[in-house]
């Protein structure tokens, strides 16, 4: 690959303060190839490396889901179990008539919750700040911060249980907690914080010596600074993670941990990781998931009407090109596919993070493309047009490195 092209091209978005930097990979077979423009931190002009680290938000889902995967095949659970053999406080679930209505106009849920149902995002589960009702507020005051939240584990899932659901158990689906859940529920399946799970059967054995909930203090320096944009639109350096998700320093004493958006990782860690995509469950000489587990995560499970009505923040998300597997989006019609889902041939995987992170799998060439940045954004600001570049600077490295891989 030309590394000049890719490198040209995304340093422009700098150029024009449109975004602060970013660390870009493209692997294929033996041979990683790294592209890194920009800054790591605004303040102090320290450029981003091949190893800087960065909050990856929903990038940590495909991971969550690929650990619950793990126990499934130790026989720890069945995807059709119902999550109250874990979790008993969902045992008498209601369920919002309107998503955007009362919070006391329900009905009782026709059928528990299962594990394949918080896998694929068709729990009734939500994230508050996807919707325009009460269920917003009350998502927000009963569970604290997406990412760190002063609510310990049991007392979480005890008030997401007395939340109601947004729909039926299976029907649609809908982005929210349930990953989150779903490491709460492998913590006590496996007696453990999902933090050391993680570590355990993962991390270590992958050699992701960068990944985790917290970034160490020797390696404070390698950190990405919280990059975003002011009022006027002007890139800067934020005091806080928008909307007040996750704290810049995570108490050593707090003990949720967001298995749905909590992680920071680096290209490599994360590289190694997403090579089980194109190497049937394996990364080199380790595997994580068997060949026939990797392809069930890897394939659409979404009937074509959910396909069609999947929405977030309005806006079509499998309606055409993607479906969505067990934690990842998933190629269908690659003529069709949005980039910004996932590009690449068909069976190729992938899932964004909200903070400016991206990463593709295309098991027909043996490829993984990862996109790390820092963009943090109030949903205002979206809804005005601020610091969208980021996608058009995504769409452009993947379009590129497509290419010339």
């Amino acid at each position: 690959m030309d590394d000049a092209v890719v490198e040209t091209a995304i340093k422009q978005y700098v150029d024009d303060g449109k975004l602060a930097g970013a660390a870009m990979l493209v692997w294929r077979g033996a041979e990683a190839r790294t592209i890194c423009v920009g800054w790591r931190d605004l303040e102090t002009r320290r450029p981003v490396d091949r190893h800087t680290i960065f909050r990856i938000a929903s990038m940590s889902k495909p991971v969550t889901s690929a650990l619950a995967l793990m126990l499934f095949e130790k026989g720890r659970f069945a995807l059709s179990d119902p999550i109250t053999r874990w979790a008993p406080e969902f045992s008498e679930m209601q369920v919002l008539r309107s998503p955007d209505g009362p919070l006391d106009a329900t009905e009782p849920a026709k059928r528990p919750i299962t594990f394949e149902d918080l896998l694929t995002h068709r729990s009734g589960l939500t994230y508050g700040d996807l919707q325009r009702g009460p269920i917003a507020a009350a998502y927000r005051e009963a569970l604290g911060g997406d990412i760190d939240s002063a609510v310990p584990p049991h007392e979480w899932i005890a008030r997401l249980a007395a939340l109601p659901l947004i729909d039926q158990p299976g029907r649609q689906f809908h982005y929210g907690k349930s990953t989150d859940l779903l490491g709460l529920l492998i913590e006590r399946i496996e007696d453990a914080p999902l933090a050391d799970v993680l570590k355990r059967n993962i991390f270590d054995p992958l050699g992701m010596k960068d990944t985790g909930f917290t970034v160490a203090r020797k390696d404070d320096g390698r950190r990405a600074g919280l990059h975003g944009f002011d009022a006027e639109g002007r890139l800067t350096t934020l005091q806080s993670v928008p909307g007040g998700h996750a704290l810049f320093e995570r108490p050593e004493s707090m003990t949720f941990f967001s298995g749905g958006q909590g992680l920071w990782s680096t290209l490599d860690d994360y590289l190694a990781f997403a090579r089980i995509f194109v190497e049937g469950g394996r990364a080199g000489d380790v595997r994580l998931l068997r060949p026939d587990t990797l392809a069930m995560m890897a394939t659409n499970h979404l009937t074509d009407s959910q396909r069609s009505t999947a929405r977030l923040l309005g806006l079509p998300l499998f309606e055409q090109g993607h479906g969505y597997g067990m934690g990842v989006a998933v190629v269908m019609e690659p003529d069709k596919a949005e980039p910004l889902r996932c590009g690449g041939g068909k069976g190729s995987v992938g899932w964004p993070g909200a903070y400016g992170g991206w990463w593709q799998a295309d098991p027909n060439d043996g490829s993984v493309m990862i996109f790390l940045a820092h963009n943090m954004l109030q949903l205002e600001q979206l809804a005005k047009g601020i610091g969208l570049d980021v996608w058009g600077a995504i769409g452009k490295f993947q379009s590129i490195g497509a290419r010339l891989k």
